[in-house]
């Protein structure tokens, strides 16, 4: 479950095109009523910046292999998400993870020997195009305030996912991530649910660090985020009881969650 996307292309993005006030000059963004990109996505990349507010509503976790990722989890099997119907609809009022609110633009390198980035699109998306309605992004050539803001927002999260790899390096240099494992026993079955591929705090380790380790992190605010996540891992049993009352427990006894 905890593996960050391998395709060349981010989870979710099908294609980009860079934003362009020529070729795109009569182009419209349009809010999507559905989020179909969700429906069988159980996993969602996630910024430290973010762990408070998601925490009360997805358990976080973290990716495995050597670059762990904060990840969102809206279910615990591969393909299912507990969150959205089968149409991509939220099913409930929660917090969306910026990554999804992100989509369908974001700022991506152009070319390999230079750090610019660039604000891009996913051109089939279905948001973004020639349309009636919909915010204009360009007017006379130039970027419309709704343009502006989406930008803005791009450059906030890139800005918030380079403090989560700062996040990230300091529990690895503490050697605080471990190998997660959660069992959850469903009611009439003599075998648990295990569930495994993915990292959390190892508690032990934490409480073992040194005072001044421990009080800087607390100054820094990293000590807050871990809490976060560890309160946060109770939710994976209210998710499997989700999954279980909507029909979607695979019938193996042991199965990945990240």
């Amino acid at each position: 479950m905890a593996t960050a996307p391998a395709a060349n292309l981010p989870l979710f993005y099908k294609d980009l095109m860079p934003l362009s006030s020529v070729d795109h000059a009569n182009f419209r963004a349009r809010a999507l009523d559905k989020a179909d990109f969700l429906i069988d996505q159980h996993a969602v990349p996630l910024t430290s910046d973010e762990f408070i507010s998601a925490s009360r509503y997805y358990p976080i976790v973290f990716s495995a292999g050597d670059n762990p990722v904060p990840l969102a989890l809206m279910g615990l099997n591969e393909g299912v998400n507990t969150f959205v119907d089968a149409e991509g609809k939220l099913i409930n009022p929660v917090y969306v993870p910026a990554y999804v609110r992100r989509y369908p633009f974001m700022l991506a390198k152009l070319r390999p020997d230079t750090d610019e980035l660039s604000l891009c699109f996913d051109p089939t998306s279905g948001a973004v195009g020639e349309f009636e309605e919909g915010d204009a992004l360009f007017e006379n050539g130039e970027p419309t305030e709704p343009t502006k803001a989406v930008l803005e927002f791009c450059k906030n999260f890139e800005e918030a996912g380079q403090r989560t790899g700062q996040f990230i390096e300091e529990l690895q240099k503490a050697d605080l991530l471990m190998d997660g494992e959660v069992a959850i026993q469903p009611e009439g079955s003599d075998k648990p649910f295990i569930y495994r591929g993915f990292k959390m705090v190892d508690e032990n380790k934490l409480r073992e660090l040194r005072g001044d380790v421990l009080r800087k992190m607390m100054q820094n605010g990293m000590l807050g985020l871990i809490f976060a996540h560890l309160f946060s891992l109770q939710l994976m049993r209210e998710i499997f009881a989700e999954q279980v009352r909507s029909g979607k427990v695979p019938l193996v006894s042991e199965a990945p969650v990240a």
